[in-house]
């Protein structure tokens, strides 16, 4: 059978087993290997192949490509089990996901029902404080968004080329393939250049992806035109399937992705769509035209929705961090009866039905949203109503004394609720937040704020470094309020006071880090501040860090005073979830307090106006670190600092600073 034959046919048995395959491997990846297996890749390919052909057949049909009906014919397809999906993550994460989960998956629920997962995942990886949450049950709706916006676009082309193709005589294709070249070429030229500079937002990034459905389109066009001998068709089809199964097993997809190394999962799609059923009674073909795969393939949209949400509670529920055989299996069992039933009692019932009426079809697609859109609302409601209580809670030294009662016997109502809640815990930041004052990620602007006294200061305590400088502001804006001082806030998420990058992965953070401490320096330089307050070390690193010392140095040739404190405990996981599952007085929520003296390393620096501090006592006892201390919990999330229960620290940061001043200057 050659290629122009098998274009002729209007079902492709090898393209759902293609599916099926690939909606398999995603999920075992997922289950067993904690990995990606770049089966969404074939996806794409296998999605850009089909709807440019379809659009085609429009136009032949029509005469035109009628935009509205194709994409509400889509919405046919895709909203019944897509929708049922967030209906069952909306139900099952009030009931059995934490609270301190709740605005994630809320918002990423909002952003999957829009069809912007892939933009709201791609804004929280250059956010640093939303890099702590834990993952989502529907954050694997972002292949979905980045597919139908892939939809829109390519809709959008078709019908001004159409419009064109009419206008100048010159045949629909010929214009598109020049058209789908550029796109391919412009595409994965900007991945490239993205993914070296920025991968985490190049992994979402619609337009980084945009070539690998513009392969698949191409494909499309030339398809008919490729022939190759029976041999040939045999080895290219084996060898696609081949680089489809190795490729999560030789590459780390989710950190390499996409770029050129998307091209490993693209190119295995092409060699398999290219080889059909011309691979003889050896070919790949029989495998992926099996019936049991072909029949799987009609439900693999649906199995890929349905696993990972399944997946999500389950290690809720069993708080585990691997998955036995048999449960593993029996998540894929769950998902393909869920995707099954979705699918035959959904899906097919409204895609099958015939709506002439564009009015009506729209409706019947909001219908079939509107629940969604009722229970998301409902919860957004819910948890803002008991954000809103936590807000409420005051701090008092008689119900929640906080780091107080690390020093003294201090009586308290113990059995008053700790503050702030859970739910509301990473709200509760620094003003520097709320009021733009600080830095974001991959940003290299110096803001500089004031706080305190800041007509007539006695002193300026320059507030700088990264988020673990940042949480400082709170007790160290009492401190100056009560002791005539002027606070200069400057502070940058994921970026140290240090001459050197620590722990950033992109290589754009890492140059606008370099960047806004060049700036940071000037200013301080010029500035001239009584003292600068940053920390002393990275728990995460033993010792203290070159890059911070050479900050240090520069500091004290300029005769600027450096008050060094610190760092505090980190965990590895997310205390208050950990807190809200466990209880306030779980084995599993304490930090061992392993933390290194560092003042021994402070003395034999060659640095004489540096002043260290260390509150390790206020927050750990002799062994552990407890996450709620005197009926306040200590973190936002696995190492910030509560503002609640900064504001605790108060008089024993105040305590340090005033010895500091009185050094240096009395």
């Amino acid at each position: 059978m050659n290629s122009s034959t098998k274009m002729k046919r209007k079902f492709r048995p090898e393209i759902e087993g293609l599916r099926s395959v690939a909606a398999i491997l995603v999920a075992v990846y997922h289950i067993w290997f904690g990995n990606i297996s770049g089966g969404v890749d074939i996806f794409f390919v296998v999605s850009g192949f089909l709807i440019t052909t379809s659009l085609l057949n429009m136009y032949e049909k029509k005469g035109k490509v009628d935009g509205i009906e194709f994409l509400l014919r889509l919405g046919k397809r895709l909203f019944p089990v897509a929708f049922s999906v967030l209906i069952f993550v909306v139900i099952s994460g009030f009931y059995f996901l934490p609270q301190t989960q709740w605005d994630v998956i809320i918002e990423e629920v909002w952003a999957s029902m829009l069809y912007m997962e892939n933009w709201q995942l791609a804004s929280n990886s250059v956010d640093y404080l939303a890099q702590n949450n834990v993952v989502s049950p529907v954050q694997h709706f972002w292949a979905m968004g980045t597919q139908f916006q892939f939809y829109i676009i390519w809709t959008i082309v078709l019908i001004a080329l159409s419009v064109l193709a009419k206008k100048s005589g010159i045949p629909l294709k010929k214009l598109l393939f020049p058209t789908i070249i550029v796109m391919f070429l412009l595409s994965l030229s900007y991945s490239i250049y993205i993914t070296a500079i920025n991968q985490p937002w190049a992994y979402f990034d619609t337009f980084a992806r945009v070539w690998e459905f513009a392969t698949g389109s191409i494909l499309s066009l030339i398809i008919v035109k490729i022939t190759f001998n029976k041999v040939t068709n045999w080895v290219i089809g084996w060898l696609g399937l081949f680089g489809l199964i190795s490729c999560g097993l030789i590459l780390q997809v989710g950190t390499m992705f996409p770029g050129y190394a998307a091209l490993w999962p693209v190119m295995a799609a092409v060699l398999i769509l290219v080889a059909g059923e011309s691979g003889g009674r050896f070919g790949v073909h029989r495998l992926l035209s099996a019936k049991p795969l072909v029949k799987f393939g009609s439900i693999s949209y649906g199995f890929y929705l349905w696993h990972w949400p399944l997946l999500v509670i389950y290690y809720n529920i069993f708080d585990s961090e691997s998955i036995p055989v048999f449960h593993g299996l029996l998540i894929m069992v769950l998902a393909a009866i869920s995707s099954f039933l979705t699918t035959i009692l959904f899906e097919k019932p409204i895609r099958k039905k015939k709506i002439n009426s564009k009015a009506k079809l729209a409706l019947i697609l909001f219908v079939i949203a509107f629940p969604v859109i009722i229970l998301t609302g409902s919860w957004t409601w819910y948890l803002k109503d008991i954000q809103s209580e936590a807000v409420k809670v005051e701090i008092s030294n008689t119900d929640h004394p906080g780091a107080y009662v690390m020093v003294s016997d201090v009586e308290f109502h113990s059995d008053e609720p700790f503050i702030p809640k859970t739910a509301n815990a990473k709200y509760d930041f620094p003003e520097s937040y709320k009021d733009g004052c600080h830095q974001e990620m991959e940003k290299s602007e110096v803001i500089m704020c004031e706080y305190g006294e800041v007509d007539t200061p006695d002193y300026t305590i320059a507030l700088v470094g990264g988020s673990h400088s940042a949480h400082w502001l709170a007790p160290l804006e009492n401190y100056a309020n009560e002791n005539n001082i002027k606070i200069l806030n400057y502070t940058r998420s994921a970026c140290r006071f240090s001459s050197e990058s620590y722990l950033l992965t992109t290589k754009l953070d890492q140059q606008t880090c370099a960047e806004w401490n060049d700036g940071v320096m000037k200013e301080l330089i010029a500035k001239e501040p009584d003292l600068v307050f940053t920390t002393a070390d990275a728990t995460e690193w033993k010792g203290i860090p070159k890059g911070y010392v050479d900050q240090w140095e520069t500091l004290d040739d300029n005769d600027i005073n450096i008050f060094a404190i610190k760092d505090n405990p980190r965990a590895d996981f997310d205390i208050p979830t950990c807190v809200e599952k466990n209880g306030v007085n779980a084995n599993e929520c304490e930090l061992k307090n392993d933390l290194e003296d560092l003042t021994k390393n402070i003395k034999k620096l060659d640095i004489d106006n540096i002043y260290y501090a260390d509150l390790t006592g206020k927050f750990c006892e002799k062994e552990i670190c407890k996450p709620v201390i005197g009926n306040v919990l200590v973190y936002q999330d696995d190492s910030h600092l509560t503002k609640t229960y900064a504001e605790t620290l108060t008089p024993f940061l105040g305590e340090e600073l005033t010895r500091a001043l009185n050094h240096f200057y009395r």
